[in-house]
C-alpha cells in the first residue's frame, strides 16, 4: 500500500471542497472497498477524507411517499429497520444477503451504491490487460477465465459483471440518487447512475470526483411493499451471486397481476431491468407458470464467453423461482 494522508470532514460540504482541491484525493466511509482496492495496488488516492465524523446523513425515513435514506448508514441499521422490513422487503433482503454481519455494520449505503466489480483481472494489477483499471489496455477476461463475468451489458472492451445487491433492489424499484457537488445538489436516477461499458469502461458512474451521494431515495408502492431479492450463489453465504433478482408485484383484487417489478444482478454489467418480463407478467394470473413463462423472456440479448454460458439459463430460473416464493408468501398469509 503506498503512502497517504488522511483528514476527518466535519460537513459533506467540507469533504467536497476538499476533495475538489485535491485531484487525488478519496472519500472514505466504511472502507469496506476502498482499502481493499488501496492494499492491492488498485487505488492509490494521495488524501483520504474520512465522513464517519459528519452528522445529520445516516437517516432512515420510510414516509408515506417514499424511503429516504442517508448515505452515512450502515447497511445493518437499514437492513433492520422496521418499516423498511414491512414496506420494501427485497431492499432488506439484498442488504442482509450482501455480506457478513460485520461488514454490514462498517459498510455505508454511499459507499455499498459505489463499490467495483470483482473481477480478478481487474483486482490483480499483475494482470495487465484491464480496459477498467487501465483504459485502453484490452481485457483479459474476454479469451480468459470468465465464468463469473457478465453476459448482459457488454463490450468488446469490458465483460465485468456489476457485484452489488442493494442497486439490484433500488433499480427494481425506480430509486434516485441524491448526490452534492462543488456546484451544489442534484439527483440521477439509479437506471442512470450505473453505465454501460462501451468503449469507456472505465466510467461506471455519472459521479465526478469531487462529488458525493448524500443519500437514495426509494419510492413507495404496492409492488415495492410484496417484494423478494433472491440470490444465487456458489455458496450459502458470504459470496457474490452467480445470479440474483429482485422482484415485486402488485395485485388486483382478483389475483391477477397489475403490476410487476423485476431486475436481475449477477449477470450483467449494472443492475439490470427486465422490462419485457415485466410486460409478460401483467394481467395474468400469479401461477408458477406464468412465471416460468414470462421468465423465459430474461436475458435476452446475452452474450455469453466461453465459460459463463450457464449464466442466461440461470438467470431465467432465478427470476421464476423468486416470483414463485413471493406468490407463495402470499398464499400463507391467506
Amino acid at each position: 500500500m503506498r503512502a497517504f494522508e488522511y483528514t476527518r470532514a466535519q460537513t459533506l460540504e467540507s469533504a467536497v471542497e476538499t476533495l475538489h482541491e485535491h485531484p487525488s484525493a478519496a472519500a472514505l466511509g466504511g472502507g469496506t472497498t476502498l482499502v481493499d482496492l488501496m492494499k492491492c495496488g488498485v487505488a492509490g488516492p494521495s488524501l483520504l477524507v474520512d465522513l464517519t465524523h459528519v452528522s445529520g446523513h445516516d437517516g432512515i425515513e420510510a414516509g408515506a411517499s417514499a424511503l429516504r435514506v442517508g448515505a452515512l448508514a450502515t447497511m445493518s441499521e437499514v437492513a433492520v429497520h422496521p418499516e423498511v422490513r414491512r414496506r420494501w422487503p427485497a431492499v432488506s433482503e439484498a442488504l442482509l444477503k450482501g455480506a457478513s454481519q460485520q461488514l454490514r455494520n462498517m459498510a455505508r449505503i454511499g459507499g455499498n451504491l459505489m463499490q467495483r466489480t470483482r473481477c480478478g483481472y481487474f483486482r490483480d494489477p499483475s494482470f495487465a490487460h484491464c480496459n477498467k483499471r487501465d483504459p485502453g489496455s484490452g481485457c483479459a477476461a474476454l479469451e480468459g477465465e470468465n465464468r463469473g463475468h457478465a453476459v448482459l451489458g457488454t463490450s468488446e472492451q469490458c465483460i465485468a459483471m456489476f457485484p452489488g445487491d442493494l442497486p439490484v433492489a433500488l433499480t427494481a424499484f425506480d430509486a434516485v440518487v441524491h448526490i452534492l457537488g462543488p456546484g451544489g445538489p442534484r439527483s440521477v436516477p439509479i437506471e442512470e447512475f450505473y453505465l454501460l461499458p462501451g468503449a469507456t469502461p472505465w466510467q461506471e458512474h455519472p459521479l465526478e470526483r469531487d462529488e458525493l451521494i448524500t443519500g437514495v431515495e426509494v419510492p413507495a408502492s404496492a409492488a415495492a411493499a410484496f417484494s423478494h431479492y433472491l440470490k444465487v450463489r456458489d455458496r450459502v453465504s458470504y459470496e457474490f451471486a452467480a445470479a440474483s433478482a429482485a422482484v415485486g408485484l402488485a395485485l388486483a383484487a382478483d389475483g391477477t397481476i397489475a403490476e410487476a417489478r423485476v431486475a436481475l444482478g449477477g449477470v450483467a454489467t449494472k443492475p439490470w431491468r427486465e422490462p419485457a418480463v415485466e410486460a409478460a407478467l401483467a394481467g395474468r394470473p400469479a401461477e408458477p407458470e406464468v412465471f416460468r413463462q414470462a421468465a423465459e423472456l430474461a436475458a435476452a440479448g446475452a452474450r455469453p464467453r466461453e465459460h459463463n454460458g450457464y449464466k442466461v439459463e440461470l438467470a431465467r430460473r432465478t427470476v421464476a423461482r423468486a416470483l414463485t416464493e413471493l406468490a407463495a408468501e402470499a398464499g400463507g398469509e391467506r
